[in-house]
Formats: structure tokens, C-alpha cells, sequence
């Protein structure tokens, strides 16, 4: 028996202690580093010291949030950054179109939101897929030169495969066509609708394939965005993914509730800017802009300043919940907001309740029904917080409602896939934006009081109403938000 054998079987737990040891010093060490919250670096290292190789697993599968920056291609993000702000002229004063506070928040959004707030843009809001999907539908069989759709959620069911075969329909017009299917979200029906797609000779890919494989709605660095952009010019952004359930036609009484835009205008521009960027990301292939974007037609009025503002763990890390925090700082009569997952972070919870001590009237709208219930039982946990700071929240009666809504003195709105959660607000790609119109801020609030008309408001005496154990379990959940 050779020396190094009989070492290694004397001493081999010795050695396997240091390799342990060596091993969660360093993922400990990268998650110090990486960390800018300090709970949240104190909890992860504890984690991987105390748990050697299951706290360092649990750390490389939930706790890598970001995506360094030298991984996406800055040198094209700067050339099509280069193409949106020289093609259309910013735009001016906001006062006028929405009022003197509003002018400071713009200021902030000009340097979170690296677009230009740009006018001319008519922006039509949609109810639901019996409004949105024929909308998206008829631009798709319409289309002449180019389609672009993004989407989280793109389900193999009866209003998945209206979609896949308009653009089926479309490719053999000779339109060219690129579809980008979240990879998680892929998975949400069998078989993907990703294979038809690419037999019918589309060109899709999914977004940031999951190392292990799995459907999970709790998978970080996902890309939650949905976009439609058609020959150029026409764009349709919001919260609504493709599936047959936020359809009453189709799914009938028990339909789910959600919002989309149509947008046409420079803002469609800044659509496909987004989804160039990620489709380079995701596939390699540099889609020039100059033989996508056309030069917008003048759309009809009302014609409104709005821009894109992307957020996600890149770059564009916390961009929501800066324009938000400045959003809550300008208010001076009315927020409403609707969101389906409502977990904010303290700084927001102190930012809503800031506001509510200034005399603003902030109503938060959650469903009654929710399709994911651990982070219900969390809000719900979570909700005395903003009750005691003298928000107003209500539980919508009716069906799941998708909707992310955020208005502002029925003057500014800020719509698109966010949730008011801590995976949208840090580990997902988001695309929202913000508009500057008092119509489409009043045609919003108009359908948050229409919602909280059907609604019955919590109260602490309700939550404290609750039995023991049922708070103890939402407490608990809870523990665990930064994650849900």
C-alpha cells in the first residue's frame, strides 16, 4: 500500500473538513461581496457557514441575483440607445399636462430610466384578453415587414395556438419574426408551445434556461416581460401573458382579470430596443434596428409623453422602486395602486406611509382570490404595516385580478409587469412604463374604484380577528418574502 493511500485513508476526514471549510469560505465571500443589503449578507453567509454545501447549493440556486454587466452587450445597448433618443425629440414640460410636482419626478426618471420621455404616443388601455388578445391578434395578421413578441407565460392552450397560427400565418407572407419565451415560464403548459413554433419555421428561443430544469414561479433572474412589436411602429406592453384563462370566452366564469396597452408612437420604439437587447442576450444574434424600426406614422390624438422604464438584476437593478419611491414623494391628493402580489420592502411600506401621513389618500387594491397562495398568506402577514401607517386596503371580491396599476393625483401612471414584490422589484426583468396624461391616469383610477366598490377593506381589527395559528403560519411564510 502505497504512502499516499494510507494518508488519505488515515486523515481523509481532516481533508474533507478543509475542502468544506475552503469551500464555504469562498461562496461565503462572494456572497459578502455581492450583497448591497446587509441582513441580506449576514443571512446568507450564516446560511453557508453553518450548512456547509447545502447552505452553499441553496445560495448558488436562490441566492444569485444579478447578472454581471460585461454580460450584456453594452456596445449594441449604446447603439440602440443612440437610435431612440436621436429619432424622436424628448419631451418638454410636464406641468402642463400634468402638473408642477410632476416635474422633479420626471428629472428622477431621466436618470433611472435611461429612455427619453417622449411625446406623440397614443396609448389605449385593454380589458382582459377578450380585448387584448384580438387587438394583439388583428396587429399580427396585419403585419406587412416585422413582428417581435416577448412573453413570460405563452401557454400551449386554445388562445396559445390563435397566436401560433396568426404567426404561422404571417411567416408564410415572408414577415420576419422573432419570438423570446421566458424559459421557466415555458414550462407552464405541455407540450411547450415553443416546438410548434419553431416546426411552423419561426424563430424562438427561451430567455435564461433553468440550470436545474424545473417549472417553478419561484426561479430567480426570469425574464417577466411581455411585449408585441409589429412593423415598427406598433407596440403592446403591460402585465397580461398569453393563456386561455384571462379570456371569458374562453374559460367563462371562472376567467382571470388583467390589463395590456396598445401603443403607438416613439414609445413602440423604445419596445423593441428592450427586446433587442434580449434577444441578443438570449440567442446571439443582433437584430440592427435599422432594418426593424420604421419611422412612426402620426398617431391619432389624444397623443401623450410616456417612456419605457426597464428594470432588472443588471444595470437596471431597483429602477421601479426608485421611480416609485419618487412617485410617493410628489403625491399631493390621491395613489391608488393594484397589484396581485403585494409585498413591499420597508423602505417602501415607509414611503406609502409617509404619504398617508401627509394627508394622501392611498388605496391599495389586492385579490381576494390569489393564484399563488404562499405569497398570499405573506401579504397577508405583512398588510397591519401599511394599515397602521393609514393606507386604505381592500380585497377584491371577484375573480384573480393580474393587474399592476399605479396612479398618481389622477395625473401619472406607471403600468407594465411589476409586481409590488420583492422578485420584481430585484430579481426579474421587468418592463414598465410611465405616462404623463391625465386620461389615461382618470380611465385607471376609474377602474381601481370600480374594483373597490366590489372589494371588502381590511382592517386590524380583521387581521387580529384571524385565528392564532392561521397568523403564525402567514408570519412565518412570510419570513421567507425576499423570495416568493
Amino acid at each position: 500500500m502505497s504512502v499516499l493511500t494510507e494518508f488519505l485513508r488515515e486523515y481523509w476526514p481532516h481533508l474533507a473538513a478543509l475542502l468544506t471549510l475552503v469551500f464555504s469560505l469562498a461562496v461565503a465571500a462572494q456572497a459578502a461581496m455581492q450583497k448591497n443589503d446587509v441582513r441580506a449578507a449576514i443571512a446568507w453567509v450564516g446560511v453557508i457557514l453553518m450548512s456547509p454545501f447545502l447552505g452553499a447549493f441553496l445560495y448558488l440556486v436562490a441566492g444569485i441575483n444579478r447578472i454581471r454587466h460585461d454580460q450584456m452587450s453594452t456596445h449594441r445597448s449604446r447603439l440602440i440607445k443612440d437610435y431612440v433618443n436621436s429619432a424622436y425629440p424628448a419631451f418638454g414640460d410636464v406641468a402642463a399636462v400634468s402638473g408642477p410636482q410632476f416635474a422633479s419626478l420626471r428629472v428622477l426618471c431621466d436618470q433611472v430610466g435611461r429612455f427619453p420621455l417622449q411625446g406623440g404616443n397614443h396609448i389605449t388601455l385593454l380589458d382582459s384578453g377578450d380585448e387584448a388578445y384580438p387587438a394583439m391578434l388583428r396587429a399580427i395578421d396585419e403585419a406587412h415587414h416585422c413582428i417581435a413578441l416577448q412573453s413570460y407565460i405563452f401557454d400551449h392552450d386554445r388562445a396559445g395556438l390563435r397566436f401560433a397560427d396568426a404567426l404561422r400565418r404571417a411567416r408564410e407572407r415572408g414577415v420576419e419574426i422573432r419570438v423570446l419565451i421566458d424559459a421557466v415560464g415555458a414550462r407552464y403548459s405541455h407540450p411547450p408551445i415553443l416546438r410548434l413554433l419553431q416546426r411552423n419555421g419561426i424563430r424562438a428561443d427561451r430567455y435564461m434556461t433553468n440550470p436545474l430544469g424545473l417549472r417553478s414561479a419561484y426561479a430567480n433572474l426570469r425574464s417577466h416581460r411581455k411585449i408585441l412589436f409589429v412593423d415598427g411602429h406598433l407596440g403592446f406592453m403591460g402585465g397580461m401573458n398569453i393563456r386561455e384563462s384571462f379570456m371569458a370566452s374562453l374559460a367563462g366564469r371562472r376567467a382571470d382579470s388583467d390589463t395590456h396597452f396598445r401603443i403607438e408612437g416613439p414609445l413602440a420604439t423604445q419596445l423593441f430596443a428592450v427586446f433587442a437587447n434580449d434577444w441578443e442576450f438570449a440567442t446571439s444574434e443582433r437584430l440592427r434596428i435599422e432594418d426593424w424600426v420604421r419611422v412612426s406614422p402620426l398617431p391619432p390624438p389624444p397623443r401623450v409623453p410616456a417612456r419605457c422604464i426597464r428594470t432588472g438584476p443588471d444595470r437596471f437593478m431597483a429602477a421601479t422602486h426608485r421611480v416609485l419611491l419618487g412617485a410617493l414623494a410628489v403625491a399631493q391628493h390621491h395613489v391608488r395602486i393594484q397589484s396581485p402580489y403585494f409585498l413591499p420592502d420597508q423602505i417602501l411600506i415607509g414611503a406609502l406611509n409617509t404619504a398617508a401621513r401627509r394627508g394622501i389618500q392611498v388605496d391599495i387594491v389586492i385579490p381576494g382570490r390569489n393564484n399563488l397562495r404562499l405569497v398570499n398568506y405573506a401579504m397577508t402577514a405583512q398588510l397591519s404595516q401599511v394599515l397602521e401607517g393609514g393606507c386604505r386596503v381592500w380585497r377584491y371580491r371577484r375573480n384573480f385580478d393580474h393587474s399592476k396599476l399605479f396612479t398618481v393625483d389622477d395625473a401619472w401612471s406607471y403600468v407594465g409587469s411589476s409586481n409590488l414584490d420583492p422578485r420584481s422589484l430585484r430579481l426579474n426583468f421587468e418592463l414598465d412604463m410611465e405616462v404623463y396624461d391625465r386620461g389615461l391616469a382618470s380611465q385607471i383610477g376609474r377602474r381601481i374604484d370600480a374594483a373597490i366598490e366590489q372589494s371588502e377593506r381590511v382592517t386590524l381589527d380583521s387581521l387580529n380577528a384571524m385565528p392564532y395559528l392561521k397568523q403564525l403560519r402567514n408570519r412565518i411564510i412570510w419570513l421567507a418574502s425576499p423570495y416568493l
